[in-house]
């Protein structure tokens, strides 16, 4: 997924300086939080180097996503793709609320894309609901179908728009398509606040990616967290946001960032903690020094990242085509 934030092209540089840092080379059955864990990318890797992950996130695709990744093990029964792929289409809430044939006015997917996605979904959960399938099945299935849709989305990568005109690869037909399944120790993921969670549980290495700035991941994927649910919420507005949505993160906003990020480091129970944070993030990077350095060794790393662009230059006011990735590093006392 083409993902805010996501550390896909940071991967090398992550798992070498915690590396450099702790000395572990391997997991050898130690234990690795990924508490921000967005797509999942940093905790799979993890996994598949030996560690027991304990993963996190508000938002409950990509609990879905990484629950997938972490607690999913081969073999599983993944026979289910071809049957699925082959399902007449459905006019259910993805049609009716982000297609333009519904009516809705909302232009996210194409019609037919709209229906193949309710009928998948809506066929996965009668799978589950009658014990045709077992939970890991569905979870594997659920989040196939969450990570294929989006390659179809009709959006300049984030869904706070949807485009005017169907741009081409969002014209493809919807095809399912299976996630890998990661060979490693089975891990534990969680759909929760992360101050709450990380007062109970404990480990070895825990690595922290929070929202830098502003932008709530409520609201850029919010078609995304639909689909996962399939709850029929009330939506608003043009783009269609989900009405009751709790989960705004507090690392969003400027007035609760810091309250909030000293509190994480202060309860957190893992030897090493490592923050992936940029140079234009919401807390100054000498308030992060700040607060790590009151309960610990504090050092930090540098990377210069290409900056995620959700549209085209020409479209806002860039000042620079890339950040720089701030690695902090904590050895807790």
């Amino acid at each position: 997924m083409n993902y805010i934030g996501s550390k896909y092209s940071l991967i090398d540089f992550l798992q070498d300086t915690i590396s450099q840092v702790t000395g572990y080379k391997n997991g050898n059955g130690m234990i690795f939080g990924d508490l921000f864990a967005g797509t999942g990318i940093v905790g799979a890797t993890y996994k598949q180097n030996g560690w027991k992950v304990i993963a996190n996130d508000i938002q409950y695709y990509s609990y879905i996503l990484t629950k997938h990744y972490i607690e999913n093990c081969p073999p599983i029964d993944t026979s289910l793709i071809d049957e699925l792929n082959a399902l007449e289409g459905i006019d259910g809430f993805v049609y009716n609320n982000y297609c333009e044939g519904s009516g809705s006015g909302r232009n996210y997917f194409t019609n037919s894309n709209g229906r193949k996605c309710d009928a998948i979904r809506m066929h996965i959960q009668k799978l589950f609901d009658s014990k045709q399938i077992s939970e890991s099945e569905y979870i594997f299935y659920l989040a196939s179908l969450i990570n294929s849709i989006d390659r179809y989305a009709n959006t300049a990568s984030v869904y706070g728009a949807f485009l005017k005109h169907i741009k081409k690869s969002a014209q493809k037909e919807l095809i399912l398509e299976p996630l890998p399944l990661i060979d490693g120790p089975k891990g534990s993921v969680y759909n929760r606040d992360i101050n709450e969670l990380c007062r109970e549980i404990s480990g070895d290495v825990l690595y922290l990616d929070p929202p830098y700035n502003t932008r709530q991941y409520c609201s850029n994927y919010h078609v995304l967290e639909t689909i996962a649910r399939y709850d029929n919420p009330e939506l608003s507005g043009i783009t269609g946001l989900r009405k009751s949505d709790d989960q705004k993160s507090k690392f969003c906003s400027k007035r609760t960032v810091v309250e909030t990020f000293d509190d994480l480091i202060k309860h957190a129970n893992f030897k090493y903690i490592f923050l992936s944070y940029n140079n234009e993030g919401l807390m100054p990077l000498d308030v992060i020094k700040k607060i790590m350095s009151k309960y610990g060794e504090y050092s930090f790393y540098t990377k210069e990242h290409r900056r995620f662009k959700a549209d085209k230059e020409e479209n806002r006011n860039i000042s620079a085509d890339s950040t720089l990735e701030y690695l902090h590093c904590l050895i807790k006392r």
